[in-house]
């Protein structure tokens, strides 16, 4: 089983109550499916965890993401998947102040136009390449 940590204070607001994180993280995820199916959700404590049929590995990075970044979620474990090594390796980032896609795809590979690589690879996570906030993680694909 593997975990990714979060701030638990950011992200989008999905529930008010605790026993509504389930769910409403649950819809949040089957809403722009990655590729997950018989997805169950578990919630305790700010600890989300996920179990479920993913497609691949990014599949599977990308429903973390989904519910982690969710406010009142500081961690997600999940089941890692079982077969062929993923055709893509990736790196988390942890968004800073004063980041743009562009910056960080500067910073990443060398070249500020490549920003969409970087939201389309998030695209389940960052709906608008202009709006990206603080403490949000996102996966950048490494170039080999």
């Amino acid at each position: 089983m593997g975990l990714l940590s979060f701030a638990k204070n950011i992200g989008s607001k999905l529930f008010s109550k605790p026993e509504e994180a389930p769910a409403k993280i649950s819809s949040h995820i089957e809403e722009d499916n990655p590729g997950i199916s018989n997805l169950e959700v578990g919630f305790d404590n700010g600890v989300v965890t996920l179990k479920g049929t993913p497609s691949s590995q990014e599949a599977l990075e990308k429903a973390v993401l989904m519910a982690g970044n969710v406010e009142g979620v500081s961690e997600v474990h999940y089941e890692e998947v079982k077969g062929p090594v993923p055709a893509v390796k990736v790196e988390y980032y942890e968004i800073v102040s004063g980041d743009t896609l562009s910056g960080i795809a500067k910073k990443h590979y060398g070249d500020a136009s490549k920003y969409m690589q970087i939201f389309e690879a998030n695209r389940e996570v960052i709906k608008d390449p202009d709006k990206i906030y603080v403490g949000q993680k996102i996966r950048i694909p490494l170039v080999s």
